[in-house]
């Protein structure tokens, strides 16, 4: 089993200083991954529903909620750090250029030494698609396409691509990530986010609990996809209870992720840089 900290771009760690300190700390105490939340823009009094929360509302209903941009506060981390890897959970993919997308990306793997871990998902928030000018109704077909995309210029030695809402022939993304490579996991708390995960993703964080029937259905996906089922990285959040571990293992479960901060109406758990160390003998007593 291997842990992780969420949603670490948030509440304190927006400052620079309280970032690097989390990072080098968790990195200390042998916390695999540190996974950061996006989203652009957040409008004021917004009446979609979100999906973890019974108030319907992200961050206790605080719209005005500092968020710094994943991708970025990545990179200022992984400067500080040597070992650690470094996840989106997730990135909104279809709000964004795919090719622009792959270029950070594989800029940020190459400069990390291939610390990169891209969690994505189609988005909620039918609002903020609407300010930044993408259509909310295909925000699936597109989330589809764009994983192909990224993997095409990642591992391509000349990228072609033919699709709906992208195309490009013999077209350089340089650097490309250290593996040509970076694995991508499919967030989301629902069937399509399941299936998706199996037909196309290297894992599916499902955000809240462990359901163990959207684990079936993301395996089930990927067999009738022809790919492994056993490939699929299973990510879920940290239990109430850690004796409840054990029984994530025998579903399949590989990740678990600590919160950081009280985004999304969770508990924190990890209140201070200071307390990653007491976690270490955790760490160690369930390493693989």
């Amino acid at each position: 089993m291997k842990f992780g900290l969420r949603y670490c771009n948030t509440g304190p760690y927006v400052d620079p200083a309280k970032a690097v300190e989390l990072a080098q700390a968790a990195e200390e105490a042998g916390f695999e991954s540190m996974w950061t939340v996006e989203h652009t823009v957040v409008p004021a009094g917004y009446g979609s529903a979100y999906p973890y929360a019974p108030s319907g509302k992200m961050a206790g209903g605080n719209d005005a909620i500092p968020l710094p941009d994943p991708l970025i506060w990545m990179a200022y981390v992984a400067a500080a750090t040597r070992r650690i890897k470094l996840g989106t959970a997730i990135l909104i993919l279809p709000q964004h250029n795919p090719v622009v997308v792959a270029k950070q990306v594989a800029t940020l793997d190459h400069l990390s030494g291939g610390r990169i871990l891209l969690g994505i998902g189609a988005g909620w928030l039918k609002e903020e698609f609407e300010a930044l000018g993408v259509p909310f109704e295909t925000r699936g077909r597109r989330t589809d396409e764009y994983i192909k995309v990224l993997r095409e210029l990642w591992g391509a030695e000349k990228p072609t691509f033919q699709g709906e809402f992208v195309r490009f022939k013999d077209t350089y993304c340089r650097p490309q990530p250290v593996n040509k490579h970076v694995p991508i996991i499919v967030g989301g708390h629902s069937e399509a986010a399941a299936k998706r995960a199996g037909r196309l993703g290297d894992g599916f964080f499902p955000a809240r609990g462990a359901p163990a029937e959207l684990f079936d259905l993301a395996r089930r996906s990927a067999e009738e996809a022809g790919r492994d089922p056993n490939a699929i990285e299973m990510t879920v959040g940290l239990p109430d209870d850690l004796a409840q571990i054990p029984s994530l293992v025998q579903l399949g479960v590989q990740r678990i992720l600590v919160p950081v901060s009280p985004m999304a109406g969770l508990n924190t758990v990890i209140a201070s840089p200071a307390d990653c160390a007491r976690w270490k003998p955790i760490i160690e007593q369930y390493a693989d």
